[in-house]
This record gives C-alpha cells, sequence and structure tokens, in this order.
C-alpha cells in the first residue's frame, strides 16, 4: 500500500537518471542538508530519480507516493561525503608496487598522466570509504617525477563499475619543500620549471612549440594548456605563509590561473590575502605540530581562521589513502570551537567542509555534498551524530541506489566478533 506525504508539484519535475535508482522517502530524521545550515529536526528527504526532490522539514512537503519509505525514528540523514584530494581506486595493496599506481616515478609524462583509466572500482579502499559515508571522491597520483602530478579525476563510490563523474578536472603541481626537490633542489628552480611549462604549454597552444628545444614532453605541452588557458583548476601543494603569497603572485604572470591551494598548514598567517585573491583552499584538519620547517607555524585553528576571514575552505584527510577519517577532523573543529583563544567552526560549517564546500571546489556545486532540489541523490543515514567518532552509517545511497557497505574489514569483523571459546578461529583450527 502506497504512502503519501505533500510535496509541491514542481519540485518533482527533475532530469532522468539511471534506470536502478530508486524513488524514496526518510521521514522523522535529524538531517543536515550540508549547506552550513544546522540540523532540522524531523526532516523528511525525497529521492526521485536518482535526484533530490525534496530535503527540509516536514511542514514543507506535498503529496508524493512511493512504495518505499524509511522512517529513521530522529537518526541523523546527511548528503555523503566528498573527499579530495585523495588516491581513492589507485591502490590496491598500498605496499605493493605492482598494484600500486600513487607514485609514476619513472614515467617519461608528468602533466598528461591521467587517472581515469586506471581506478579500480572493486578497490577495497573504495569500498571501506563507501561505508564510511563518503559517495564522491577528487582522486589524482602524487608528483614523483616533476613538480607536476598529473590530471585528477571526479569519481563516485559507487558498485556500479563506473566510478568517474569527471575526467581531467583539475592539474596537480608541488611547491614548497617537496617541489623544490623535484624541481632540483631549491624553491627558486620550482619557480622557473613552473613557469617555463607554463609558457610552453601555451606557445603549443598557439602553434609555435618547438619540440626540440622544449624541456616539456609533446603530451606534457598539451595536457597544460587548459591549466595555462583557466579552463582547468590547478591544485597547489604549498604549505608555508611566503610560499603561499608566492603562489598567490603567480596570477601577475599568468592571470587566467585557476588556482586551489591544498595543504596550507600556514595559511592562517595570511588568510586576508588567500581571500582577497579568492582562491579556495583544501586544508589538513589536524595540523597542529609542525612535520617539516615549512609547517612551523601550523595549528588547529588554521581552518577556523581561514573560514572566519572569509576563505573558502574544505577539510583534507592529511593521509590521502584514507580520508574516512573526514567526520573526525570536522568533528574535532566543532570542539575547538569551545575553547577560549581557539578558532574552531560551528557545527554547519565543519559538515559543509567535508561535502558542499569540497563539492564546489570540486566542481559539483549545488549537485553533491548537498540535498536541496536536483542535486545528486547521494544521501547517508547514520546510527548517530556524523561527527563523532563511533558514529556509522546504516544505509548509503549514490545516485539514489542503495549500496552495499560490506568489504574486507566488515568481514574481519564479523568473522571474529562471537567466538566459540571451546575452539580456536577457523583460521587458527587445524
Amino acid at each position: 500500500m502506497k504512502r503519501a506525504l505533500t510535496l509541491a508539484a514542481s519540485v518533482l519535475a527533475l532530469a532522468a537518471a539511471p534506470a536502478a535508482a530508486q524513488d524514496f522517502v526518510i521521514t522523522n530524521a535529524t538531517l543536515a542538508t550540508g549547506d552550513g545550515s544546522e540540523p532540522i529536526e524531523r526532516g523528511v528527504v525525497v529521492v526521485v530519480d536518482g535526484k533530490v526532490a525534496y530535503a527540509g522539514p516536514q511542514a514543507g512537503a506535498g503529496a508524493f507516493e512511493t512504495d518505499t519509505v524509511y522512517d529513521v525514528a530522529g537518526a541523523w540523514v546527511t548528503p555523503g561525503l566528498v573527499a579530495t584530494v585523495t588516491t581513492l581506486g589507485l591502490a590496491d595493496v598500498s605496499g605493493v608496487s605492482e598494484s600500486n599506481d600513487v607514485r609514476p616515478g619513472s614515467s617519461p609524462f608528468n602533466a598528461a598522466l591521467d587517472v581515469a583509466p586506471a581506478i579500480n572500482p572493486s578497490s577495497q579502499h573504495i569500498l571501506v570509504h563507501r561505508a564510511a559515508g563518503i559517495t564522491r571522491a577528487a582522486t589524482v597520483t602524487s608528483p614523483a617525477g616533476s613538480i607536476f602530478g598529473g590530471q585528477g579525476a571526479i569519481i563516485d563510490l559507487g558498485a556500479d563499475g563506473q566510478p568517474v563523474t569527471r575526467a581531467k578536472a583539475f592539474q596537480v603541481v608541488a611547491f614548497g619543500e617537496g617541489g623544490a626537490r623535484l624541481a632540483g633542489g631549491s624553491r627558486v628552480a620550482t619557480y622557473v620549471a613552473f613557469a617555463n611549462a607554463l609558457r610552453e604549454a601555451q606557445d603549443f597552444a598557439r602553434g609555435r612549440w618547438d619540440a626540440e628545444s622544449a624541456m616539456l614532453t609533446r603530451a606534457d605541452a598539451e595536457a597544460l594548456g587548459p591549466v595555462a588557458a583557466g579552463e582547468q583548476a590547478l591544485y597547489v601543494s604549498v604549505e608555508r605563509a611566503s610560499d603561499i603569497r608566492s603562489v598567490l603572485g603567480l596570477k601577475r604572470d599568468f592571470p587566467r590561473l585557476d588556482l586551489v591551494l591544498v595543504g596550507a598548514s600556514e595559511g592562517w598567517l595570511v588568510a586576508r590575502e588567500i581571500a582577497a585573491a579568492g582562491v579556495p583552499v583544501i586544508a589538513d584538519g589536524l595540523d597542529d605540530l609542525p612535520n617539516s620547517f615549512e609547517e612551523l607555524a601550523s595549528t588547529q585553528s588554521n581552518v577556523g581562521r581561514l573560514a572566519k576571514a572569509g576563505v573558502k575552505v574544505a577539510i583534507n584527510a592529511a593521509t590521502m589513502e584514507n580520508p574516512r577519517n573526514l567526520n573526525q577532523y570536522a568533528g574535532n573543529l566543532v570542539a575547538l570551537a569551545r575553547i577560549p583563544g581557539a578558532d574552531g567552526l560551528s557545527w554547519g560549517q565543519a559538515f559543509a567542509a567535508i561535502s558542499s564546500v569540497p563539492a564546489s571546489i570540486s566542481g559539483l556545486g549545488g549537485k553533491a555534498g548537498v540535498l536541496a532540489p536536483g542535486s545528486m541523490g547521494d544521501v547517508v543515514i547514520w546510527d548517530g551524530d556524523p561527527l563523532e567518532v563511533g558514529s556509522v552509517p546504516t544505509k548509503v545511497f549514490i545516485d539514489g541506489v542503495e549500496q552495499p557497505l560490506d568489504n574486507h574489514q566488515t568481514r574481519l569483523r564479523d568473522r571474529y566478533r562471537e567466538l566459540d571459546e571451546s575452539r580456536l578461529p577457523e583460521a587458527f583450527d587445524w
């Protein structure tokens, strides 16, 4: 028997989605829409053809019929988390080089590297993170043979075998200490290498490229053309405040650059300059002790101070292969806001920093990381506050399709959860 909710007819005029998408309603939720606002009590989410048709208070809903209604009895419901920057799908076992596509150090190509064909949707890293509530991610290789790391892709973590949402979505480049090592041992060399590469890319785009004198391969020169033209975002790994200023200054010579700062441990020292430049930041969430000389001023208040200055800031997972800790980092920033003299985030701001803000930086603004009419049907039901360490998803939907949550870790947990004390576990019983 069908159940009805009230929903204005206009919000049902949505674009078609994959045939496997489900129509469903979630009621009686503690609802976080991901837009930075605080949670809504007794919230309702309606998903039609893989898209969100309505998300908000019960009182705002009109007529809608479906066979599938989840009354979650006050449980938390959120959009799927968005992780950036990661290596998800590029390694099966990190310590086994044959299964690890993260650092192509001996490749003759650098900027031209495109991760999309190499992503393995069956990687246990993807399965584990899907079970942690992450539904979209930006994934990319790490700079290894030069300061340029290649072209990253935006992926979904669904079980349909088609992970790539958008290929060649951004280019990565290393500045600071990491870039200096790759460029020849000096920050001076990094800036020369960068400027030379972009000028060669511009020459290639204009048909003036000289293959004999060029330092780039033809493929790398072609790949950097969209970066120089501002058609492809450039994710710049940088930590020190003075290096951040220098990176912002790159737009004097290359005004079309679409910059995104990654790391930015000392970003709070130049927060006003970053905000004035309109450059977003993907910041490490919990840096509070320096791992290197370029992070001497790192502090857990970094993200809060950047946000207070008006910077669009997302939280990165620091360890690129393990972003399932994003909600823990966001929760720590909520707790930090309660400490006198420290700068954290409100609950809504912290959740947005792992949902709608990284989605916006990744080019999915209004489509992912948020529950709003027309957004992707990426919905997570949790067994507790998602920013509490012990909370885990009970259901995950991607594009309106409920996803399996099993993986090697859950199977291992279930195998040894209840043991017969009269005999050894099966693995040791011979």
